[in-house]
């Protein structure tokens, strides 16, 4: 299995970009926001990938983090979803926009990524709704950009700078502490999953504690 891929862009494309590895191309089939996110032709670059196999075709897809891989491979366990439709549904939400309309039952979200119709988008929503807390609750560790892991190009590859964390992992963060600190409070995970998204939903930018208590606000017994 091919875990990653890490070397210099060679081409890019809308939906795909060929890298090099020590002389050996491969193409690696990305989401359009992934691919907008991704340096110049030249440039050294790497990416978590996915390797779907089948009879006649092996593919490979990349992620900028494991987050965003493992909602791809929940997202392909739907019936009807294949990586097609998954890289929509990725690049049109993004990792922590999937999870906070999963979590809130919002099939009106993925419905608008391309292709997806709104039978499908209800399936996703009702299969994945339970497994989305866990994964929610894993953001923090799984945030990571692939860019920023230490030794990411091979010594022989030219070394890419050191970027600070992204906006989207710092979000995934905070959301994964606020939801770890709701469980711990007692609340059910699947009342305080919806809460932690709606609450990241209507404040972007919040930090941990802030994510917290506007997530208690919206769990908090209506009078």
């Amino acid at each position: 299995m091919i875990g990653r891929i890490a070397g210099v862009i060679l081409h890019r494309a809308m939906d795909h970009v060929l890298i090099d590895v020590r002389g050996v191309g491969y193409i690696v089939h990305v989401s359009q926001r992934t691919a907008a996110a991704l340096p110049p032709v030249g440039e050294a670059a790497a990416l978590y990938t996915d390797l779907l196999v089948r009879e006649d075709l092996l593919q490979l897809f990349g992620f900028p983090t494991l987050l965003e891989k493992e909602w791809h491979r929940l997202l392909m366990t739907v019936q009807g979803v294949g990586a097609k439709a998954s890289m929509a549904i990725l690049g049109t939400l993004g990792a922590e926009g999937v999870g906070r309309a999963i979590a809130l039952g919002n099939a009106a979200a993925i419905k608008a990524a391309p292709g997806v119709g709104p039978k499908l988008a209800q399936r996703v929503v009702m299969e994945l709704k339970d497994k989305a807390p866990t994964v929610m609750a894993l953001g923090g560790t799984l945030t990571v950009d692939v860019a920023q892991a230490d030794d990411v190009i091979e010594p022989a590859a030219p070394q890419p700078a050191r970027k600070p964390v992204s906006p989207a992992a710092q979000s995934a963060s905070a959301t994964a502490d606020a939801l770890s600190a709701l469980l711990n409070l007692g609340y059910g995970q699947g009342e305080a999953a919806a809460a932690v998204a709606q609450a990241a939903g209507e404040n972007e930018a919040a930090a941990t504690p802030a994510l917290i208590r506007a997530s208690l606000k919206l769990l908090a017994p209506k009078g």
